[in-house]
């Protein structure tokens, strides 16, 4: 008896994927609930699970792109499962190096393994895998490479070029002065991690900031429906987060509710699912309004590109020591240049400037935050 291994349903929006691996080999004996393949598609990177135990049979390739529903193999649950000629050694113990920084850009945890005393020094080199369908050999003697884009970058770049093509996108410019932020971190980084077990970073603080102007210039939390605006009342917060794929947008719900250690502790679990391949198509649904930071990448000033259908994005940068005017004298402070770029269709100027303005009084004094001013 063989059973069939469909695509399942990952959400009404999507329709196809492609087999990007097959964790198993043509003839394998997989057990049930042992993951077999991993499937990308436009949105989220999803693992396929064995249904039953038996021996798998590969119908798709990798590099094939499937649709919901396909067969991509089958298994023979008629055929037992092999026999163990011994129990293996136990593997060395892995020790794991927590180098997870506290921004949306963060690192993936690294494992590092101790060498064995009996491994021998030298290692015979692997040979090259033989190119798949995925990733094509290279042309010309190596001077070119050309790969197919994976689903998500071509949906990134539908999107991209939908928010061009579709809204007036302006942007306007201004400046936040951290000294207030950069002290309050100092002075209670270490309570403050003792106490929630997550570090105190700056983008909480961003993320609440945006939350108080957004209330109090609700244009631009709004959006266009057809020929309607729709104004919305939460503040579910998108949070831009690079990955080896391509750029995600997980949502932080309901912003106006979390403290700054919550905030920092989601932030930080949705970096990690990112960098592991598991986020979720509910985890980028939704959100009203996004935040990406170029600045961890060195950006000084940039325009980003709307999250359409959202009206609104707001680009922090780098944070740089420059000599401003303070009192009639010139200091240096730690400044960011913000960058809020919006849909002029349906947001002013006024509103605009009104909701930097606002980012910058509550960043440049954050005790606003504690007191709701």
């Amino acid at each position: 008896m063989s059973t069939e291994i469909k695509i399942p349903t990952l959400g009404e929006s999507i329709t196809s994927g492609i087999i990007a691996a097959w964790h198993v080999k043509e003839g394998d004996f997989v057990k049930k609930d042992q993951v077999i393949y991993e499937l990308e598609t436009d949105k989220i990177t999803s693992e396929g699970l064995a249904e039953v135990s038996g021996v798998i049979s590969l119908i798709a390739e990798e590099g094939d792109e499937v649709d919901i529903g396909q067969t991509v193999a089958k298994i023979d649950e008629s055929t037992p499962a092999p026999e163990k000629e011994g129990a293996p050694a136990d593997p060395e113990p892995a020790l794991v190096v927590d180098d997870l920084e506290q921004t949306p850009e963060a690192k993936t945890p690294v494992q590092v393994y101790e060498k064995p005393r009996s491994q021998p020094e030298t290692v015979a080199k692997p040979k090259p895998a033989a190119p798949t369908k995925s990733q094509p050999a290279s042309e010309n003697s190596g001077r070119t490479t050309r790969t197919r884009l994976s689903p998500l970058r071509k949906k990134i770049a539908e999107r991209l070029v939908n928010a061009q093509q579709e809204t007036a996108m302006l942007t306007t410019f201004n400046e936040v002065d951290l000294s207030a932020i950069k002290t309050l971190r100092a002075k209670h980084q270490e309570s403050f991690t003792g106490v929630h077990g997550v570090k105190l970073g700056i983008m909480s603080f961003f993320v609440k900031a945006a939350v108080r102007a957004l209330q109090q210039t609700p244009a631009i939390n709004a959006m266009t429906d057809g020929d309607e605006i729709v104004e919305n009342h939460y503040y579910d917060i998108g949070i831009a987060v690079s990955t080896e794929k391509g750029l995600i947008v997980p949502v932080l719900r309901d912003c106006e509710s979390l403290s700054l250690a919550k905030i920092e502790k989601e932030i930080r679990n949705y970096a990690e699912k990112a960098r592991a391949g598991k986020i979720a198509l509910e985890d980028i649904q939704g959100g009203v309004f996004t935040i990406t930071n170029g600045g961890v990448f060195g950006s000084l000033l940039s325009t980003p590109i709307l999250n359409f259908p959202q009206s609104a994005i707001l680009g922090m940068h780098t944070i740089q020591d420059r000599p401003v005017a303070v009192d009639g004298q010139v200091v240096i402070r730690p400044m960011m240049y913000l960058a809020l770029s919006y849909d002029h269709r349906i947001i002013d100027g006024k509103e605009a400037v009104t909701f930097l303005i606002k980012m910058k009084e509550i960043l440049e004094n954050p005790l606003h935050l504690l007191l709701e001013l």
